[in-house]
């Protein structure tokens, strides 16, 4: 009688997982140049906004959330929802990475049919707690995730990255004046303050600041780091109060629009759609890779 091979499961990703800051840092340009090639791929996608997060998005899979790649639905997780759905093409690269579908699927990103498209979508992919839909709804999803785990006694958290832009709509705040009278310590928004919107500066547009005391005046517990800086980001996260606390917390996250290329800097509207000729293409990979260096 012959048995079945047995094979090996990776173990739930705890928090507060250990990773050197230079790790993130190459993560986070390792999210850039993905997210050039695959957007070349699509032939359309976000470049800008993606690039302002990159360093979030890297610290939060690699080091902070609670996770199980081999069991999306594990009912321990963490939650994670991208409000700022456009730039869902950063989080394809983790997700393959880290085995939440195969990296093959990547060769497929922007394709009819293809699972992983502009925008997450949760019906399709592993891994996505909440479609992102029309940018301002996931905060209120996030509100509602929290205290459904809390109610269910779960010390699982929800974590929300919002971008500036949307917070220029009505129903984030709705939504964060729920978080803090449900005391949902279990809740935290990461605003991805990079002070553009795809209609032009914030500032301009519909002033949104002071940021950080008007979610105080909402209830929230508020703290403001450089977004790009992986050493606070990591100290934030690690700082978070326990789930059953009874203030929400936002990260006011300050980033630069196009961080990690100087053009894009200096021209982030220019690049929050669209996509490179080839020879920009190979000069934004040249800078992204002269600053990785070798491992």
């Amino acid at each position: 009688m012959t048995t079945a091979p047995t094979t090996t499961r990776r173990p739930a990703l705890e928090r507060g997982r250990p990773v050197e800051p230079a790790e993130l840092r190459r993560r986070a340009d390792w999210i850039r140049l993905e997210t050039i090639r695959l957007i070349g791929q699509a032939g359309l996608g976000h470049y800008s906004s993606t690039f302002s997060c990159a360093e979030i998005l890297a610290t939060l899979y690699y080091h902070t959330l609670r996770i199980d790649p081999a069991e999306p639905a594990w009912e321990a997780r963490d939650r994670f929802l991208l409000g700022k759905g456009h730039v869902a093409v950063g989080l394809w690269p983790i997700f393959a990475d880290l085995g939440y579908f195969p990296p093959s699927w990547l060769e497929r990103y922007g394709s009819p049919g293809s699972p992983i498209t502009d925008h997450p979508d949760m019906r399709r992919v592993p891994g996505v707690d909440f479609s992102s839909g029309s940018l301002g709804h996931n905060l209120s999803v996030g509100t509602g995730m929290a205290l459904g785990l809390r109610l269910s006694g779960s010390d699982a958290r929800v974590v929300v990255l919002t971008g500036d832009g949307e917070l220029q709509e009505g129903q984030p705040w709705e939504a964060a004046m729920a978080a803090s009278h449900y005391r949902l310590g279990n809740l935290v928004a990461i605003v991805d303050a990079n002070g553009f919107s795809g209609g032009g500066a914030t500032s301009v547009t519909m002033n949104i600041e002071p940021l950080g005391q008007r979610f105080e005046a909402f209830g929230w517990e508020v703290i403001e780091i450089d977004g790009h800086d992986v050493e606070a980001l990591v100290a934030t996260f690690d700082s978070f109060p326990p789930p059953g606390s009874a203030r929400p917390v936002c990260v006011l996250a300050r980033t630069r629009k196009g961080e990690g290329l100087e053009a894009m800097v200096a021209a982030p509207q220019a690049w929050h759609l669209g996509v490179m000729s080839e020879p920009e293409r190979e000069e934004a990979l040249a800078e992204i890779e002269a600053r990785m260096g070798p491992r």
